[in-house]
């Protein structure tokens, strides 16, 4: 993370914030995100990450198994959570709380 933060600021991109720890649970104190990009298959959508769209957000994130996903798009209208499958795909797994465990790997 230091190190991708140095080159972050050496190309001049001042306003970025890095958090490490475990992705399923999203970023609660920077929420509402207008959008999250989810880059690992999840076994589900978790509902952390969902609680933390804004009013018109939008996530792109893969679900289904570890051999088999669809990318999702769920866009947040109030409460209601519109799902929409977009297309098939495997990715490497979602390791979390809230996603895959390391014993299922």
């Amino acid at each position: 993370a230091e190190n991708a933060k140095a080159l972050l600021d050496y190309l001049g991109y001042s306003d970025i914030k890095i958090k490490v720890g475990d992705g399923t649970s999203g970023w609660k104190e920077e929420a509402p995100f207008d959008a999250i990009i989810v880059t690992s298959g999840s076994p589900r959508v978790p509902e952390t990450l969902m609680s933390q769209l804004s009013d018109g957000g939008r996530m792109i994130i893969p679900v289904g198994s570890m051999s088999h996903q669809h990318i999702m798009k769920i866009t947040r209208t109030k409460d209601v959570f519109n799902k929409e499958e977009l297309l098939s795909c495997v990715f490497v797994p979602l390791i979390g709380e809230h996603g895959w465990h390391e014993s299922e790997i």
